[in-house]
């Protein structure tokens, strides 16, 4: 009996609810854009209990409340060894109707919880104005249905067109669309012939569709790429032509012959579409004439100090100078100003580390150069300050900055005189940065004595020659075989594609049990491409999907294998702009993927 009660208390401790111990967040959830006159929800979630008495909702101006709040609590719970965890979320739910166009701020809502009073984010809604075309049985219809091909189009948005050089321009590549598009099936990116480019990240979860007016017109709209474009020189420059393949779902025709489900269902099926954006061009003027000698290619808004470790130091002790370049803009192409430190001094070149984040504004962060010298003789000596000169943008013209000069008093050490004086390499004892790593001969006399030894004729006299004689035989055998297949690069390549394969698909797994979906994409779409580059013994530059189907039908692959390639390619190129793909989706593309390789090893021999 006591076993019993034993065995159910074990199994009443693993279902006991315990509440997830994580703080207590409140947010507000709502759509960034709507349309005058449509419903939407706003909701205020937190992750705990909470009564309906203790909310407390902001005025909705601007918009008018139909219904609300709506209460819900629902319980998340995950099992595992340690018994069972659950996750309470309470949430208050308004069903507002939008009003006119304009951009409305709601204030946050606030809740108390256990005594603690919380406050929710504050949301910003924009209003668009209703289409102005009429509906499906009016005439008029606007300009903008003829842009791209049928409801989708590809739109490339730079913030400037008219720029220096230099001058930090943003590219978004967006995808307009008023139907059902399922899928991308393909993406040709545009050229950018005279620019420095810098790709903005993406966010993890990547870009969400969302409500955008366009010529009078209201779409969905989603990001699928931002650069950051610095132009390199003056004149007109021409950023090439951006396509993508889309899948859209349309209803399938009516039939003469109808049943009654046909009034009840809408059968649909998926035609496939390009779309693209067309060239786009943008005027780049020359930088004004006067640039100072100090100029450092730098275009944006910088600031500029320094730094000296000490100013009190020993001859033949190491002194740093630090500069520090903050600031937006063209960061990474900034040239590295010189110090002119005199001329008994040994210099060494600088250390440069560029830390920055690409913005919409360009690159912002900071250049950071450390100068190492060593004085070599005592005395008094003048560091002096360092002249850094930028366009800026905003006022349109050159800005000089200047850092502080040092006095650095320097006394004279026990190697400071003629031995110091006699050549830079007899001085580098001295160099204690290095941590007295180099270490000097003993020139004090020494005694040398002679001790006969006589190993003429013994064995080891004679394996001191027979021991290199056949390694360097058997070195130059293996090295003439190795050179014979080194020089055949396709079956080096056709041999190492699998390992190579094998190893970025290793690096796709780890990212897969990560959850970060972009890299597990862009890592098997890399292995695929490289894996039929190295095996068909064809440039990845020249690969393209019917050149692959081509080659791989030569070989004899069968038809199933080439549709796998193609799936897993057209899977890989959607996901990267897809907003969500599921755990399960990436698990079943990795699987497919090794499989899709596997028989090709047993197919392609070459």
């Amino acid at each position: 009996m006591k076993k019993l009660i034993f065995i159910l208390l074990n199994l009443l401790s693993t279902v006991t609810y315990v509440q997830a111990a994580e703080e207590i967040s409140f947010r507000a959830e709502a759509p960034e854009a709507v349309v005058s006159g449509q419903q939407f929800q706003v909701q205020y979630i937190i992750n705990d209990r909470a009564s309906e008495r203790d909310f407390r909702a902001p005025e909705f101006t601007g918009f008018d409340v139909l219904f609300g709040p709506a209460y819900m609590q629902s319980i998340n719970s995950s099992f595992g060894a340690g018994g069972s965890r659950s996750e309470i979320n309470v949430t208050f739910t308004y069903t507002l109707m939008a009003g006119d166009e304009g951009t409305y701020n709601i204030a946050p809502a606030t809740i108390k919880v256990k005594g603690k009073q919380y406050t929710s984010n504050p949301l910003v809604v924009k209003v668009l104005k209703a289409d102005k075309v009429s509906d499906e049985t009016g005439e008029a219809a606007t300009s903008t249905q003829q842009v791209g091909r049928g409801k989708s189009f590809l739109v490339l948005q730079l913030s400037k067109r008219k720029v220096y050089e230099q001058e930090a321009i943003q590219a978004t590549l967006k995808l307009y669309f008023n139907e059902n598009v399922s899928s991308i099936t393909s993406a040709d990116f545009p050229t950018f012939e005279g620019f420095a480019i810098q790709e903005l990240e993406q966010p993890k979860e990547g870009y969400k569709p969302t409500l955008e007016t366009y010529n009078d017109r209201n779409y969905q709209s989603v990001v699928l790429k931002k650069w950051v474009l610095f132009p390199q020189h003056s004149g007109k420059l021409e950023i090439g032509n951006s396509k993508i393949g889309i899948a859209v779902q349309v209803p399938r025709p009516r039939t003469q012959i109808r049943s009654i489900f046909d009034d009840m269902f809408e059968s649909y099926q998926t035609v496939n579409r390009e779309v693209s954006s067309g060239a786009v061009s943008v005027d780049v003027e020359p930088l004004p004439f006067g640039k100072p000698a100090s100029y450092m290619n730098a275009v944006g808004k910088y600031t500029i100090s320094s730094s000296i470790s000490s100013t009190h130091v020993k001859a033949n002790e190491a002194v740093t100078v630090k500069l520090v370049i903050k600031g937006t803009g063209n960061l990474k192409y900034v040239k590295t100003p010189e110090i002119k430190f005199p001329d008994d001094f040994e210099t060494y070149d600088p250390n440069v580390d560029v830390v920055s984040v690409p913005t919409s504004a360009g690159l912002q962060g900071e250049k950071v150069v450390e100068y190492t010298v060593i004085p070599r003789f005592g005395g008094n000596f003048t560091i002096p300050g360092v002249e850094f000169s930028y366009f800026d943008t905003e006022s349109k013209s050159y800005k000089t900055l200047t850092t502080e000069s040092y006095e650095l008093t320097v006394e004279k050490g026990k190697d400071d005189g003629e031995n110091a004086a006699v050549s830079n390499f007899s001085n580098k004892e001295a160099l204690k940065l290095l941590g007295q790593d180099i270490r000097y001969i003993d020139v004090k006399p020494m005694k040398v004595s002679k001790e006969p030894h006589l190993i003429f004729g013994t064995l080891g006299y004679w394996l001191f020659y027979f021991i290199p004689a056949l390694l360097f035989a058997v070195f130059v055998f293996i090295y003439r075989k190795q050179a014979r297949e080194n020089a055949d690069i396709a079956l080096m390549r056709t041999k190492k594609a699998n390992k190579v394969a094998t190893r970025r698909l290793k690096l796709a797994g780890k990212y897969l049990k990560e959850h970060q979906k972009e890299l597990f994409y862009d890592e098997v779409m890399k292995a695929t491409w490289g894996y039929l580059s190295d095996k068909l013994s064809i440039p990845i530059s020249e690969l393209t999907k019917d050149n692959v189907e081509a080659e791989l039908e030569k070989y004899g692959v069968d038809s199933d294998s080439i549709r796998r390639f193609m799936d897993i390619l057209n899977t890989c190129e959607f996901a990267r702009y897809a907003p969500v793909q599921s755990e399960t989706a990436m698990d079943d593309l990795y699987a497919e993927t090794v499989k899709a390789i596997g028989k090709m090893e047993s197919t392609v021999k070459k």
